[in-house]
């Protein structure tokens, strides 16, 4: 391959990397000067034209590129990209595996020093990073979890490479892990962002000042973590608080109505972590909590920096940072039982709240419709066990003993509802794995995410939650709706989540300690219509009246335990 073709090349991969699709098409027309023939300035302005949506002209460069070049790297990857757009799941996977498996091999053949090294670890690590999203997708979050942690070994940057480990250990957590292996892959992530934290040597350590409390977050918007700050945001003692909301994620209508709340609003959307973490340090900041962990779009590199002198994580995401600069992680004493060995999972201390470490506020992201007050089964003749939780958290495991419980409760029926469904693909492969593990797909319906599946809870006697990673909003909303929900609770914080969830919402007889009992607790509610019936009549009553969705005390707890450390950094 000719010098200046690759410079082009190289030129195009940065622009892709920067968001820059006028500078590849521009790359593009300059490949095709110098070699029409090649189809390299053809599959970067199809590649442009994905990323910007056009994907009618994406389709005709590449028709005309596989035609001419059937095996064209770059025309290949684009055609994976174009099938992921468009939710062709079951074309996208092998193409993409395909794609990984020869990049890797033409890697392997290369040094770093050669001229071609550059372009083919750009085309492997969107090809690994569009297989990963495809795999999450397709409700495997393992394979998703290889892919991440094979990208963040070849990042162009410590940025990309910390980024892709940290979707890495989001993806881990789907699947059933040790605590003490959580904590030391969790650890390996700090030395990644290769930054040196604030010190606050000046801090003023008075136990009894105003506390200023900043939240940190992307997801002030219509998202799961929106139901549960409200409270953080309109409820504190402003007498004792002062609270400051830092913002980092989109904005919508939820945005709006957060920005209301009485704090002290800062848009940092766009700003580096260095510069968020220069303003919230600016902001003298005493505690601040971020409510993202290593979920998507999340807000670490910004704590890694230590931009106040105590900082917490918890709410938006269940395991621990392995960031050595956050030193408290928010749970309860469901999850976390003071003295138990889970908590050796974690490298930060573990604030403990003697009820919920969270707090269910309904209509916060959209409006509630009233809930169910008889029970399907009353009118069918039949129960509906359901799951509306993401499928990537419902294991080969899980679905065997959903399988055994439907076999002993009679014409009894399961009904899956999830993105996955969404599309013809994924059904196909749902399908598939039902099929494998001996399902009657007549008893199993597929049903495709949809803006009322509150309202389809009324459709559903009893839901069945996900393991080792719980269902989480979906539990409070099941429960809100009058559906019960039966759950274990694990060994670890994300594997109690449920557990902690339903003794907070005061039906602790829906926690089970393993698989046996699990099955056995939702056969035994299955086989019993009225307490069906009297769950889908009075649980939202009782729900209300709950720790689970009592503001006041919630706050009244956290806020005490907010004093509590500070107190212990006052005396250090």
């Amino acid at each position: 391959m000719e010098h200046e073709t690759l410079n082009w090349l190289n030129l195009a991969d940065k622009f892709a990397s920067d968001g820059d699709p006028k500078g590849m098409r521009a790359c593009a027309r300059e490949l095709w000067n110098i070699d029409e023939e090649s189809m390299d300035g053809a599959a970067v302005m199809a590649e442009a034209a994905l990323y910007t949506g056009d994907h009618e002209e994406a389709h005709a460069l590449l028709d005309e590129i596989l035609r001419k070049k059937p095996q064209h790297l770059r025309g290949r990857l684009v055609a994976a990209g174009l099938a992921a757009v468009e939710f062709r799941l079951d074309e996208e996977i092998p193409e993409l595996n395909k794609l990984v498996n020869e990049l890797e091999r033409k890697l392997w053949a290369l040094t770093p020093d050669e001229p071609y090294y550059k372009i083919v670890i750009y085309l492997l690590q969107k090809a690994r990073a569009w297989l990963a999203d495809a795999y999450y997708l397709a409700a495997e979050p393992d394979k998703a979890a290889a892919l991440m942690l094979a990208h963040s070994k070849n990042g162009a940057s410590d940025e990309e490479k910390a980024s892709s480990y940290s979707k890495f250990l989001f993806m881990r957590n789907y699947r059933e892990l040790g605590a003490l292996e959580g904590k030391e892959l969790a650890e390996k992530y700090g030395p990644m962002l290769n930054v040196t934290p604030y010190l606050h040597d000046n801090a003023q350590k008075l136990p009894g000042k105003k506390l200023r409390i900043g939240y940190l977050s992307p997801d002030f918007r219509q998202h799961a973590v929106a139901n549960f700050v409200a409270p953080l945001l309109k409820n504190f003692d402003g007498s004792r608080f002062s609270v400051y909301a830092y913002s980092t994620g989109q904005r919508d209508e939820v945005t709006k109505r957060l920005m209301a709340s009485p704090v002290t609003w800062r848009d940092l959307r766009g700003r580096s972590p260095r510069t968020a973490a220069r303003l919230i340090a600016e902001d003298q900041i005493d505690i601040l909590v971020d409510l993202s962990g290593h979920s998507n779009n999340n807000c670490l590199p910004i704590m890694a920096l230590r931009p106040a002198p105590v900082q917490v994580a918890g709410i938006g995401y269940m395991n621990t940072t392995g960031l050595s600069t956050i030193d408290y992680f928010l749970s309860d004493e469901v999850c976390l039982p003071a003295g138990e060995q889970a908590a050796q999972g974690f490298t930060e201390k573990i604030l403990r709240l003697p009820h919920s470490h969270l707090c269910y506020v309904p209509g916060a992201v959209r409006e509630i419709p009233p809930a169910g007050t008889e029970a399907p089964c009353l009118k069918n003749g039949f129960v509906t066990f359901g799951s509306f939780n993401n499928l990537a958290k419902v294991t080969d495991e899980t679905l065997l003993l959903w399988r055994g419980i439907l076999d002993q409760v009679h014409s009894s029926k399961l009904v899956l509802k999830g993105k996955i469904c969404s599309i013809d693909s994924g059904r196909a492969i749902l399908r598939d794995r039902l099929k494998r593990l001996s399902f009657d797909l007549a008893r199993v319906e597929m049903r495709p995410y949809s803006p009322d599946y509150m309202e389809q809870y009324r459709d559903i006697d009893i839901a069945l939650d996900t393991m080792p990673y719980n269902g989480g909003l979906t539990t409070c909303e099941a429960l809100f709706m009058g559906v019960p929900v039966v759950s274990i609770r694990g060994r670890r914080h994300g594997s109690r989540f449920g557990a902690s969830i339903l003794v907070n919402a005061g039906v602790k007889e829906l926690v089970v300690e393993n698989d046996i009992n699990y099955v056995r607790r939702a056969v035994q509610l299955g086989n019993s219509p009225e307490l069906i019936g009297a769950y889908h009549s009075g649980l939202r009553a009782n729900l209300l009246k709950s720790p689970l969705m009592d503001v006041k005390n919630y706050m009244r707890e956290l806020e005490s335990g907010y004093c509590a450390i500070w107190q212990n950094f006052c005396t250090i």
